[in-house]
């Protein structure tokens, strides 16, 4: 999801600038102005959310917990597709704060969860929000009992080149991350590089729904016009990870899970109903310009 932050000030970096590739838009959104101090997130989560599990009556005051919850179910969502492997690895591709990596190893039970984010400060960041899991994860050792976390680590790369050894993961994932990548063949490549051999491939995000709609959409939606998110077409993703030898991709559309909640949570809060773009992606989904989907596919072998 993509909004006007206001200033913050640069996490520290920790492993260097960020990739030369990094287009300004994206690198200034996650660094300097720091994307999930926007009130329209909450919890440290940078996604709309998935908002079919909230308790109560659908008309009634959404919270802020409720956007929280509608976030961290997003996860639950992308996560539940596939069976994690007790003593498994997990990769994150645009992991952000980290939050939904230390939701996953609470939640799933893998071995190992990385998260993987272009950006320094936003690993700087989910090394600080997640300290304490890290260190509590860095005792998991082989041999350790059956009670002991599981190990999360945070690494700097790009989706396009990420720094791990072949058939090094069990599955993958990434949540409302894929709108901002350039090279979409060269995630597909990495992620069949480094999934074990039917390792199984999660993400998730919103995309366009044909070449028409992409064609439209910055129009309606400053992100596409200033360049922050690519308007990729969501059929042309699922031949790009096909192409890149990942088998039986799947496509499933969530928005009437995404879309008129988020947009009647905006509605609802005071300092949110007035910001007016944002609330566009409402009526692109409604006249036919994009969608919220899970694409989900499996590594040969």
């Amino acid at each position: 999801m993509t909004q006007q932050p206001p200033p913050a000030g640069p996490a520290e970096p920790p492993d260097g600038p960020a990739p030369p590739d990094l287009p300004d838009r994206v690198a200034r959104i996650y660094g300097e102005l720091d994307l999930s101090t926007v009130p329209a997130f909450a919890g440290g989560f940078i996604n709309f959310g998935y908002w079919t599990a909230l308790p109560g009556p659908g008309d009634r005051q959404l919270t802020r917990a409720d956007r929280v919850r509608s976030e961290e179910d997003l996860y639950r969502l992308v996560l539940g597709t596939f069976d994690l492997p007790r003593g498994g690895t997990a990769l994150d591709v645009g992991c952000g704060r980290g939050l939904g990596c230390a939701l996953a190893l609470r939640e799933f039970g893998p071995g190992t969860v990385i998260g993987l984010d272009a950006h320094p400060d936003q690993i700087a960041r989910a090394r600080e929000a997640n300290a304490e899991l890290l260190a509590a994860s860095a005792d998991a050792r082989p041999g350790a009992s059956a009670d002991a976390p599981g190990r999360l680590e945070f690494l700097l790369g790009a989706a396009q080149d990420i720094p791990l050894p072949d058939g090094s993961v069990d599955c993958l994932f990434s949540v409302e991350a894929a709108q901002h990548f350039r090279d979409l063949p060269g995630f597909a490549r990495e992620a069949a590089r480094v999934l074990r051999p039917g390792g199984r491939l999660a993400l998730t995000t919103f995309f366009a729904r044909t070449r028409a709609a992409a064609r439209a959409l910055p129009a309606l939606l400053p992100p596409y016009a200033d360049g922050l998110d690519v308007p990729h077409v969501v059929d042309e993703v699922a031949g790009t990870l096909a192409a890149a030898g990942l088998r039986e991709v799947r496509v499933r559309a969530i928005g009437d899970g995404v879309w008129e909640p988020y947009d009647r949570y905006m509605a609802q809060q005071p300092e949110l109903r007035d910001d007016e773009w944002p609330r566009r992606y409402l009526t692109a989904y409604e006249t036919g310009l994009l969608d919220y989907y899970v694409l989900t596919a499996a590594a040969a072998g």
